[in-house]
């Protein structure tokens, strides 16, 4: 399996961003996760589509657009425009499901859903084989530095089994995304209950040294035995 470090920029030096993007790509993340807030769905405000296309020029790696807004339609063109790869919302957020992946699609980015600590695998069941990624919460979203909560743990599994099965009938890829809490010393763990994809965000800019701390989360997972 593929392992990908996604740093998420909620937790970057917004004064100096363009240059926080290039620094994390050159340290070795393999998407820029870039979470979009807006004090409504969830309790905090953070950045738009200008910022995101502010970015694009520096970030030589996909951009994982995360909308954590309501409504979602109306943001898909603008971000896919920005220069967004990925755009992954909640299903909660959206009033029909199935038109809101069309609209990422048809925008020419690929589709994926979030979903919250509550939220049930089940809402899976009508999408997994239109979308590309999916992203579980392992905290409650709006704001970064929240510790991990444990039965993402169980979740983790369940979902991977779901898409195990989807990726045998499709042939597609679908990422298998988690964000929140995830540090070094829980990643391993993390990876083994089948996640690909790991958004860090104060365990990356926190430290300063973006190749040290990059470096010890692909350590953990080269690492691993199991």
């Amino acid at each position: 399996m593929k392992y990908r470090i996604a740093p998420s920029l909620l937790s970057a030096d917004f004064a100096r961003l363009g240059e926080e993007v290039r620094n994390v790509i050159a340290a070795g993340a393999d998407i820029i996760h870039f979470d979009v807030m807006d004090n409504h769905y969830v309790p905090n405000l953070t950045v738009g589509p200008l910022v995101c296309q502010a970015i694009k020029p520096y970030a030589t790696v996909p951009i994982d657009v995360h909308l954590m807004v309501q409504p979602v339609d109306a943001l898909v063109g603008e971000f896919a425009k920005a220069g967004a790869t990925y755009i992954s919302f909640h299903p909660e957020a959206s009033r029909h499901v199935d038109r809101t992946i069309a609209l990422i699609r048809e925008c020419g980015c690929k589709p994926g859903l979030a979903l919250n600590p509550a939220t049930p695998l089940d809402c899976l069941d009508w999408a997994l084989e239109q979308i590309d990624l999916v992203l579980l919460m392992s905290v409650n979203p709006g704001f970064g530095g929240q510790a991990f909560i444990p039965h993402t743990l169980d979740k983790l599994r369940q979902a991977r089994a779901r898409i195990d099965a989807a990726q045998q009938r499709t042939g597609r890829e679908i990422l298998l995304e988690v964000d929140g809490g995830v540090k070094a010393d829980n990643i391993a763990a993390i990876a083994k209950a089948g996640a690909d994809t790991f958004v860090a965000g104060s365990a990356v800019f926190s430290g300063g040294d973006y190749v040290k701390t990059i470096g010890a989360l692909r350590s953990q997972l080269s690492g691993k035995s199991f």
